[in-house]
């Protein structure tokens, strides 16, 4: 009888654990289900997924990074996501490290309403009608400032360098803005620096220091400072100006004389990525005029999609003070693409920052 007993329980215990093995095993599919994107904070918005979303209802996850740059330290750690959201000027250095891997246009269905001078970019060509990159979007840096604090400013990339501001001023904490712009400053090319430029982008950098309150890319502090007058100027990109003017607060995004940056981003397939057929609904939803609409009118940046463009009202745009046609822009801009030294300027500004 005790032997009955037991040999119950044990087909109790055996078929519980089988249950829970299968529900754990369901559960861990329903999580691969999920497309993994890796992305910026603030593009993680529903209203941009909205034809994905309703194809796909909770079928995202969605993980954030503070640049691309820990992006590219989180992928080499070993985090996994299907899909990730770099900049261009990185594509060259990710595909090298061997992180992605290349998407089919002809699996893209707005991959013709791309403005050709994003489609076309050098460094995104993989062969065959294959892109390392889907471009998205595209925006500006420059300095964002407050017009009654400073109502003679110079219209220069110097005033992050102005030493009647110390204490008051942000940059961004990025190489391919701050120690851009610090090229632009010491007259030197950005994109491919010899020894001695290296050097005098050094010694602008040092120079910034101890006049910069703070490196940052956390966007909603610096705006918080703007708005309160604690600083008076910061570098920024355009959806910070969107964002203060909404609020009221008398900023202007300045058009530096040297050239404000103009950088473009887009979507890029992780090498060994388990939701390919996700992740081509997710790009071809981001690519739908709807969701390039909202980028622009959330965000102030520029879509990459002409379709895009067509669905704002020609004041509306020029509220935004973006050109219909991203060419136009980029004949008055610095278009932020790869730099050659980039890992000398990333490893150059850390130690800058520290004192050094």
């Amino acid at each position: 009888m005790t032997t009955d007993r037991f040999s119950v329980v044990a087909k109790i215990f055996a078929c519980s654990a089988l249950a829970l093995s299968l529900v754990m095993s369901s559960l861990a599919h329903a999580e691969d289900r999920k497309l993994s994107y890796l992305t910026w904070s603030g593009y993680e918005l529903p209203e941009y997924n909205e034809a994905y979303l309703k194809a796909h209802p909770d079928s995202i996850s969605i993980s954030m990074f503070d640049d691309d740059d820990d992006a590219f330290t989180k992928l080499k750690a070993g985090f996994h996501p299907d899909l990730a959201h770099p900049c261009y000027d990185k594509i060259a250095r990710w595909q090298k490290a061997g992180m992605i891997e290349p998407i089919d246009t002809t699996k893209i269905k707005n991959w013709n309403n791309i403005f050709p001078i994003f489609r076309n970019l050098p460094d995104i060509q993989a062969g065959d009608g294959k892109v390392w990159m889907v471009p998205w979007d595209w925006g500006n840096t420059s300095i964002l400032y407050r017009v009654d604090l400073l109502p003679d400013a110079e219209q220069s990339w110097n005033l992050l360098w102005d030493k009647r501001y110390a204490g008051r001023m942000a940059t961004i904490d990025a190489v391919h803005d701050t120690s851009i712009v610090a090229a632009l400053v010491a007259g030197v090319n950005p994109f491919d620096l010899s020894p001695a430029d290296l050097e005098k982008v050094a010694n602008k950098l040092r120079e910034q220091r101890p006049l910069t309150a703070a490196y940052t890319t956390d966007m909603t502090s610096v705006e918080q400072s703007l708005a309160s007058g604690t600083f008076v100027a910061a570098m920024t990109w355009n959806a910070s100006a969107v964002t203060l003017k909404k609020q009221g607060v008398p900023v202007a995004f300045m058009r530096p004389r040297e050239g404000m940056l103009t950088w473009a981003c887009g979507f890029v397939f992780i090498e060994g990525m388990k939701n390919k057929d996700l992740a081509y609904d997710f790009i071809n939803s981001r690519l739908e005029a709807a969701s390039g609409k909202h980028l622009i009118e959330n965000n102030g940046y520029g879509a990459s999609t002409s379709t895009a463009f067509a669905a704002i009202p020609a004041e509306k745009l020029k509220e935004l003070e973006l050109p219909a046609n991203p060419e136009d822009m980029l004949k008055k801009t610095i278009f932020t693409g790869p730099m050659k030294q980039a890992e000398e300027l990333g490893k150059m500004l850390e130690k800058i920052k520290a004192g050094g």
